[in-house]
């Protein structure tokens, strides 16, 4: 079943908070996973799923700063993970399948944004490896706990996806790199995810959601010096957000536990959602919000899919 990519009148907006779209929803004997949950929106999505009764799995690249950033929340556990390193990946996966627990909610939030160029792995372009590939590679693997589950995964784009679609012919950025649209592609494949596994997923009761949560200060800036968060807009000299359409990390946090939680999108899958709803499409590269078609095509998400597959030798469907 294919959900339309159009709102559905929520009754949410871009100023609600992940309370409030919680409110009401117990999510008790709940497991979550969210990766990068202890920083910026991911810290306020942990808060939120433990609040309503969820215990919350954290894999975080740095623990032990983790721990400390958690140590206020009952009902969470860190591990390690580097998205941005496979046999990182595989070892977050097997310790947490080793446990037998099923995993309810995925939410891919973790990423790194605007780098100056890095390679991982094999050479890969590190915002491609580490938004999307190490997110396919955890999920693929973790399907048998996701698959009991039969929940729901959250991949977290960005409005930055409109900056670029898929580069077929240089993926990995091997003919000259450009910070902003390496962000752009790796947030298009996010969405592509989303639009694929839901396909493959949804006759074992799992579905699958992309999300914009919104412009929000948070550490995903750090690789952008502060004379450019000025010259675009963002901040004044003393670092304080000029754009009114900035959310605050609470209200930021709201799209992906809603995507995650909400009675509201029972029985649908592979949209992408911002507001806490289902987006529109447009065709406008400089629209302040909406889905470009590119990125929700079933096409290129299953091409995506299938070169995933390819570079990290890891797919969960492969026989089906």
């Amino acid at each position: 079943m294919t959900t339309p990519q159009h709102k559905i009148g929520s009754g949410f907006g871009a100023r609600s908070t992940a309370e409030e779209v919680l409110r009401g929803i117990d999510l008790s004997g709940k497991l979550a996973i969210v990766t990068g949950g202890y920083s910026g929106l991911g810290l306020e999505t942990t808060r939120a799923l433990a609040g309503a009764g969820a215990h919350v799995v954290v894999p975080a690249r740095r623990p032990e700063v983790a721990r400390q950033a958690l140590g206020d929340i009952d009902g969470v556990e860190v591990d390690e993970l580097d998205l941005g390193d496979l046999a990182s990946v595989h070892g977050f996966a097997e310790r947490f399948l080793a446990t037998g627990r099923d995993a309810d909610l995925v939410i891919g939030n973790a990423a790194i944004m605007a780098c100056p160029e890095t390679r991982v792995g094999p050479g890969w372009e590190a915002q491609f490896a580490t938004n999307h590939l190490g997110h396919y590679a955890l999920v693929n693997l973790l399907w048998p706990a996701v698959a009991r589950g039969r929940g729901r995964v959250v991949a977290v784009s960005s409005g930055g996806h409109r900056r670029s679609g898929m580069r077929w012919d240089d993926v990995m950025f091997e003919r000259g790199y450009d910070k902003w649209q390496a962000y752009g592609q790796a947030k298009t494949a996010n969405v592509l995810f989303a639009v694929h596994l839901d396909a493959l997923a949804q006759d074992s009761g799992v579905r699958a959601f992309a999300v914009h949560p919104g412009g929000i200060l948070t550490p995903l800036q750090r690789h952008l010096p502060k004379e450019e968060m000025i010259a675009l807009g963002w901040i004044d000299e003393e670092g304080n957000a000029l754009l009114a359409s900035f959310k605050t990390p609470e209200q930021g946090a709201a799209t992906q536990v809603w995507a995650a939680t909400s009675p509201q999108l029972d029985g649908m899958g592979g949209v992408y959602c911002e507001d806490c709803d289902i987006a529109e499409p447009t065709t406008e590269p400089d629209a302040p919000s909406g889905v470009r078609p590119y990125a929700t095509d079933s096409g290129q998400a299953a091409r995506l899919w299938a070169l995933s597959a390819e570079l990290t030798r890891v797919d969960a469907f492969a026989s089906s």
